[in-house]
């Protein structure tokens, strides 16, 4: 099997949230789409593992931010790579608790859904949920929304762990030129930073070598310190 061939699937990268017994949390999802028109109803896939899935069960509603392309990687990281257990993530961005009492980011989002949970089905590793959009609203659409084929050719940014779509990196071919100089991974994300293409967004020109870049830049995809990241090659 060619597992390459699952980053053919495309998807959109999204912030599910839900609040229950006084608690807010969310995380970054590629895994959003609507299934009707009329009512209008999303679905969702959720890992068993996470703190949202929870509160999801519990509260019968859950929100959907839709990200746009110059999301920040603190707010990829902050969702996508931590765990709500530990730190309590509605405190470092920006949102707003709808009507029915549900917390959505706002922060670097072009719209946003309000759902109430209609039906949800035990997939296995994950948690089917379809809810019935009760509310919406458009933030900001100057900016395209954010996809995870883009997340993975521009930011080379992989799925967080409990991701439907999460493939482990070791199956994955190891592409490029060994001579570029040694590469290293992000432990938290899995982006690899090349020093032949170096990080241009940050200052860091094409030819820079890992050693020589500066000790306060951090991993593009999720904020993640220098010092988080591991040889590869």
């Amino acid at each position: 099997m060619n597992i390459e061939s699952f980053f053919s699937l495309t998807y959109g990268l999204y912030i599910v949230s839900a609040g229950y017994g006084g608690r807010s949390n969310g995380y970054i999802s590629n895994t959003v789409f609507q299934v009707t028109a009329d009512p209008p109803r999303i679905a969702i896939s959720c890992s068993k593992n996470n703190l949202t899935t929870e509160m999801i069960a519990g509260s019968g509603r859950f929100s959907v931010s839709v990200l746009n392309q110059e999301a920040s990687p603190e707010l990829i990281g902050l969702f996508g790579y931590k765990s709500g257990r530990d730190i309590n993530k509605f405190d470092q961005t920006e949102h707003i608790i709808s009507g029915a009492g549900t917390p959505i980011v706002i922060k670097d989002a072009i719209a946003w859904f309000d759902c109430k949970t209609w039906i949800q089905t035990d997939v296995g590793t994950h948690i089917l949920f379809i809810g019935d959009v009760t509310d919406a609203e458009i933030i900001d659409t100057s900016i395209p929304p954010l996809t995870y084929a883009w997340y993975r050719a521009v930011k080379k940014g992989l799925s967080p762990k409990n991701a439907p779509t999460y493939i482990d990196p070791a199956k994955l071919e190891r592409k490029g030129n060994k001579d570029t100089g040694k590469k290293y991974r992000c432990i938290a994300c899995n982006y690899v930073y090349d020093p032949a293409v170096g990080d241009p967004d940050r200052g860091i020109p094409p030819g820079t070598p890992f050693e020589d870049i500066p000790d306060d830049w951090k991993c593009p995809v999720c904020g993640a310190a220098k010092d988080m990241f591991d040889e590869i090659y």
